[in-house]
Formats: structure tokens, sequence, C-alpha cells
């Protein structure tokens, strides 16, 4: 079950106490559901009950799944690469999944077209020759060739992709030693890109490369870098016809509850389960902040400052927000199945 590296500070009873053991330096590390995946794993596991509980009003065949690794975006690839079709041995006809985000409990969106952005993540090592800091003609600095790279990465986005077209390029990360008077031997840089078209994400990807390796030959690295893609995770773009059959039985059921909201700019690699078989998919929101707390946000004009997730303080609130997860997933279910006369 996935969690993340936060330190809970919502207060609540059930609040995560837990700590894990940091694999690189053996330390211990807070984590917490900070993404609602215990949120999710409670309404499917509730929306299996009640369509199995249902049976007898419906036919075909319903595949539940828990998607491990959601924060790494790599569990739907890791299931398909471990033959999980070929484990339960059916194909499905169209493939669903739901997100809980930070907006009024008991409220739910769903879109069509374009909905995440694909996200693709690198670690890149700069090879130099280390020396003392006094001696800096005895040494090549991979730092700063690295703050080289940085800079010049930020011209991708506003060089090289046409205006307009949605790219991202981010340094999260850059490590070297902690000394202020050694020279290192190399320096590490992890690297993030968010897009939605896939030419512009190839585009993006491959100027990364350049840049990189053009920058190291300027400053004469000892070696070619190391680049290694450690993130790769698709678009996603919901399939319209099979939105516009959703949002009919939605707005039928939920009337007012049925809201707009802005495209998250999150990423997820759920799509694969649809797109390694051909199929179609959706993925649709429901929320989870307190309604009296929402109002209140919007009414000063503050709903920025309000947890969303990954923040140590996001919980989303249990009633309504389970049981709307519960409803908007059997009804997106039952939509697709057939009815028994």
């Amino acid at each position: 079950m996935d969690a993340l590296p936060v330190e809970e500070k919502t207060h609540l009873p059930y609040a995560s106490t837990k700590f894990v053991q940091n694999e690189e330096d053996g330390s211990r590390i807070p984590v917490m559901h900070a993404c609602g995946h215990d949120s999710h794993v409670t309404c499917l596991l509730a929306t299996a009950t009640l369509l199995h509980a249902a049976r007898e009003h419906w036919r075909g065949t319903l595949i539940v799944v828990f998607q491990p690794s959601e924060e790494q975006l790599d569990g739907a690839r890791a299931m398909i690469d471990d033959g999980f079709y070929e484990k339960v041995q059916e194909k499905p006809d169209i493939v669903l999944a739901q997100h809980v985000m930070r907006l009024r409990a008991g409220t739910v969106n769903i879109q069509s077209g374009p909905l995440l952005i694909a996200a693709d993540a690198f670690d890149i090592r700069i090879f130099g020759r280390g020396g003392h800091g006094s001696a800096l003609q005895t040494t090549i600095d991979p730092i700063l060739i690295g703050v080289a790279v940085v800079m010049r990465l930020q011209g991708i986005v506003s060089r090289e992709v046409v205006p307009g077209d949605v790219a991202v390029v981010s340094c999260g990360s850059i490590r070297a030693v902690t000394s202020a008077n050694v020279i290192p031997d190399y320096l590490d840089l992890q690297v993030s890109v968010r897009t939605f078209k896939e030419g512009v994400r190839e585009k993006v990807c491959a100027a990364i490369v350049r840049i990189v390796e053009g920058e190291c030959v300027a400053g004469g690295a000892v070696e070619k870098p190391s680049i290694v893609k450690t993130v790769s995770a698709p678009a996603t773009v919901n399939d319209e016809v099979s939105v516009e059959r959703l949002r009919g039985v939605f707005e039928g059921y939920f009337g007012e509850r049925l809201v707009e909201m802005e495209r998250p700019s999150a990423s997820e690699d759920f799509s694969l389960f649809a797109t390694a078989l051909g199929a179609p998919y959706v993925l649709w929101m429901f929320e989870g902040t307190e309604e009296e707390v929402w109002d209140e946000a919007v009414d000063k004009g503050t709903v920025n400052e309000l947890a969303s997730n990954h923040s140590p303080f996001f919980a989303p609130v249990i009633e309504p927000t389970l049981r709307t997860g519960v409803d908007a997933m059997a009804l997106g279910a039952l939509t697709f199945l057939g009815r028994k006369e």
C-alpha cells in the first residue's frame, strides 16, 4: 500500500505514527497516506462488496484492482509486465479508475480528453576530477558543469517548445560533497519533466540529454555523463465517448454534486491497463474536503491554502467522501456491465 515520506500532522485519532527505514542510510522516516490511497482502498472494497451483493441484477465480468506503487508511477506497468492479464485470464472492454482530491466533499468531477500530464524523470551523474578548493586549476569541477546544466535546461520550454504546448522542466535535487573546500569527483542531478503531447515529450527529453552531454563536453568532464530515466508515465487522456456515457449517469444521480474543476497537474500510469490491450479508459475525481471548511475558504478566497494531496495535513473527511467514492465507482461499473432481465 502506497505511502509517502511525510510526517502526518492532522492530529486525527487514526493519524499515521508509522516509520520505515531508509534503505540508503538506515535512518527512520515517518510515512503517511498523504494522497488518499487509504480512501481508495476503502471505496474499492466497499464497491466490490456492493456489486457482489447485487450480482443478480447485472451480468459480465468485474475485475477489481488496487494498483500498487502509484506514487512511483510504475505500478500498472509492473503488474502488466508480471503477467497480470495472463493471471486473471480476462481482457476488459473498458478500464475505470478514480482518485480523491481537494474539493468540496460529496462532489464528483469527470472530464473528457487530456486529464493528467505525462511524467518523466532522470537521474544524472556528471563526472569531474576532485581536488582542493584552493587549487581549482588541478580539478574539473562537476558543480560548475552541473550549475550550467540547470540553467541551460530552463531554456528548453522557453526556446524549444511551441507557445501554448504544456511543458515543465525542473531540477529537484542537486547533490555533491558537503565541504566548502572540496571539489568532488562527481555531481548528481535529478530532473523532472511534465508534458501532454507525445511529440513535445520526446523533444523535451531529447533536449535534456543533448544539453547534459553538451555541457559536459564544454566543461571538460572526464567521461560521458550517466543519464538514467527513472520515471516514464504516459499522459492520461480520457475516452470521450465513454465519458459522455458516464456523464449522463452521473448527472442523473449526483445532480449539482457533479462539478467542474481545474485539470490536476499530476501524473498516473493506470492507463496502461487499458492501452496494453487497446481498450478505452476513464479516470474521474471524487472530492474530500469537509463541506464547511471548503465553503468558508471559498468565501474568504483562501482555497489554495487548504491542505491538498501530499500535504502533511491532507485528511479527506470520512463522510460523505467514502459514500461518494463508492457510489461513483459502482455507478461507473454498472454503466458498462450488462443488465440481467
